[in-house]
């Protein structure tokens, strides 16, 4: 039974996790109940910031809290997997921060657990969920661009990283193809809505011995293209085009939390959309857990679990030339 209000906990207490519950404000049927850390101290902390009534010293409390209905998944990548099954079995409907693990045979495991036991479970990629994305989901749909021929976008970042930190740790899944490169193939993929025939990667281990940079191209059917780029230590346009026999859109910088498309049909004046996003744009997601929840749903037809399983499956096929693994690969 879905209460009035749908009761949050928080598993990991990284920056994320507190523009998350920041974001929370901007949805009012929900409650933050619980934060989990492995050190309590830590959990204290952030729970006294945010107001949290209840904080754990490990995530298996967390994960066994009566309290909780839905659980927030904000550790590295290289964690998903073990936290969001480990939340599942014990009964918690899970949104699971992007990328939705490190290797496909994870994503497989992950599912098949929420699936046994009958919970929610949704990967957190944010882009899905604006109502920028949905116009241009529609634009697409009525065929005002007409057949869609090629795909770009960019998500690059210019960072200055320690090795102690996640985003370029490979024992962490570190790396720009997890971190930012889940962009713009999830971007890909949410225009053509299918896996693509064949992915060619290339991308840059640097010092840390993760990717720094990469660059990949899909195929799809009829030869169709897209061309996606994305880096931690290179400066970008963050922008996103999607190319049709008959006109074009363009999502402007920031394309993955978008406030402006461009409908641009040959012949035609130019159509703009726009729409400012509360917060970080966290929310949204939300939103949509809480509205597959009260529609006794067990994954949301936004961002399906069958879809999260062949990015995964694409983000694999894109890093086997790179000279480097991670430690989940042998799992």
């Amino acid at each position: 039974m879905i209460r009035e209000k749908i009761r949050w906990g928080i598993l990991s207490t990284g920056s994320i996790a507190h523009s998350f519950v920041d974001d929370l404000q901007y949805v009012p049927d929900a409650e933050v109940v619980a934060v989990a850390s492995r050190d309590q101290a830590t959990a204290d902390k952030f729970a006294d910031k945010h107001n949290i009534p209840k904080r754990h010293a490990t995530y298996s409390a967390l994960a066994n809290d009566p309290d909780v209905d839905v659980v927030y998944i904000a550790t590295p990548h290289s964690m998903h997997a073990e936290n969001s099954i480990m939340c599942m079995q014990a009964g918690k409907h899970v949104l699971c921060e992007k990328a939705f693990c490190i290797t496909a045979k994870e994503a497989e495991r992950m599912i098949a657990v929420a699936g046994k036991k009958q919970v929610f479970l949704m990967e957190a990629l944010v882009t899905r969920h604006f109502p920028v994305s949905h116009k241009v989901l529609q634009w697409i749909d009525r065929g005002l661009i007409g057949d869609i021929r090629i795909v770009q976008a960019n998500r690059c970042a210019r960072g200055h990283f320690r090795p102690q930190q996640r985003h370029l740790n490979p024992q962490l899944g570190g790396g720009s193809l997890l971190d930012v490169g889940i962009y713009v193939v999830g971007f890909a993929s949410m225009v053509y809505r299918r896996q693509p025939r064949r992915a060619v990667g290339y991308g840059h281990v640097g010092s840390f011995g993760s990717d720094e940079q990469g660059a990949t191209l899909l195929e799809y059917e009829n030869g169709a293209l897209a061309v996606l780029t994305f880096a931690l230590r290179t400066e970008a346009v963050n922008e996103a085009y999607i190319y049709g026999t008959k006109g074009h859109i363009k999502i402007p910088n920031l394309f993955a939390v978008p406030t402006r498309a461009l409908l641009r049909v040959s012949g035609e004046k130019e159509v703009v959309f726009e729409q400012e996003i509360n917060g970080k744009g966290l929310n949204y997601q939300v939103h949509e857990v809480h509205r597959c929840l009260r529609a006794g749903l067990l994954e949301s037809p936004r961002m399906p679990l069958d879809e999260s399983l062949q990015i995964m499956r694409t983000l694999d096929e894109i890093r086997t030339p790179w000279a480097f693994k991670y430690p989940n690969d042998a799992q």
